[in-house]
């Protein structure tokens, strides 16, 4: 729904998100302590033998408008100065200003098409390749990309929709108390925005806290085999397409236990995980609502883990007998 503070959402993720290391002097903001993620300029200093400046800063939260030019968004080469010195003279674009970082658009739906093949490119290579007059620049550019949109605007592409790996559906909320509290927060913002953020740091310090004590042991955490089958059934039986979304349950899920501070992987984060991984990726009906219903998912849950659960038993026993 529109005025439910998506963009407001996505924004603040900047606050919550840990700092990362970058050459300190970086047009891109290469990973110092990867090589294989450095831009051109940053692998040629290095194999010279110089040292690196580094330093920390915050994780990027970069916009790209709607009208965005290819030029914008890719970045542009003075062919001048390569042409006449051989000096490839890279301006940045957009894609370099997010590496590493988190690149937003607003009404993703309404993107030109040659934007979205930009963006599908650099999405599956981690890389942005710039060309122009038979001159070459390329540059790491991986990030996570976050659209926001309003279905009723139109549909966005299903190529690019198949490349968000988890949905949400925001909606209004009905609740007379709760709507109350949200315009007493807005007018407490409005009306002394740095108390706001005051009255709210230690709750934001301890999300971000939670965040990076789920990346440091996200590695540890295992998924039994039950866990991927009830994945696989859930993927079958509500008839998606292809294998990506498997995979894209699977990471989630490994991803809520680590957030919850577990090294498992338990039903309840497969259900989580196939709500946010599927209902973007399901058939639907003309004028059906978007999204899956709580229930559906549990249902099929609950029948596979029964149905599992009673095959392992007589398959042991069967095995047994022998």
């Amino acid at each position: 729904e529109k005025g439910t503070a998506k963009s407001t959402a996505v924004r603040s993720l900047a606050a919550l998100l840990p700092e990362i290391k970058v050459v300190a002097d970086c047009k891109v903001g290469c990973n110092p302590n990867k090589k294989q993620e450095m831009c051109q300029e940053c692998i040629m200093r290095l194999d010279s033998g110089e040292e690196l400046p580094t330093k920390k800063r915050k994780t990027r939260v970069v916009e790209l408008p709607v009208g965005s030019t290819e030029d914008r968004v890719i970045g542009t080469l003075d062919i001048e100065q390569a042409i006449k010195k051989g000096d490839k003279r890279f301006e940045p674009g957009i894609l370099a200003e997010a590496n590493r970082g988190i690149l937003y658009v607003d009404e993703v739906n309404l993107l030109d098409d040659h934007i979205v093949d930009v963006l599908l490119d650099s999405a599956a290579m981690g890389v942005n390749i710039v060309e122009r007059e038979g001159v070459s620049y390329s540059h790491p550019a991986e990030f996570i990309l976050i659209g926001t949109m309003n279905p009723e605007e139109g549909e966005l592409r299903p190529q690019l929709l198949d490349r968000f790996g988890l949905c949400v559906n925001i909606e209004g909320i009905a609740d007379l108390d709760e709507r109350v509290e949200i315009v007493k927060r807005w007018a407490s913002y409005e009306e002394d925005p740095s108390g706001f953020h005051q009255l709210w740091r230690s709750e934001e310090e301890s999300l971000r806290d939670r965040i990076i004590k789920a990346k440091e042991i996200l590695d540890e955490v295992t998924i039994s085999d039950d866990m991927l089958y009830l994945i696989a059934d859930i993927a079958i039986d509500l008839n998606v397409d292809g294998h990506r979304a498997d995979i894209m349950m699977m990471k989630a899920s490994k991803t809520l236990a680590a957030f919850n501070g577990r090294r498992e992987v338990l039903k309840e984060d497969v259900q989580m995980a196939a709500d946010m991984a599927l209902q973007h990726r399901m058939r639907r009906r003309p004028f059906q609502k978007p999204g899956i219903e709580e229930e559906t998912i549990a249902g099929i849950i609950s029948h596979t883990h029964s149905h599992r659960h009673e095959y392992v038993h007589t398959h042991t026993h069967e095995h047994a007998k022998r």
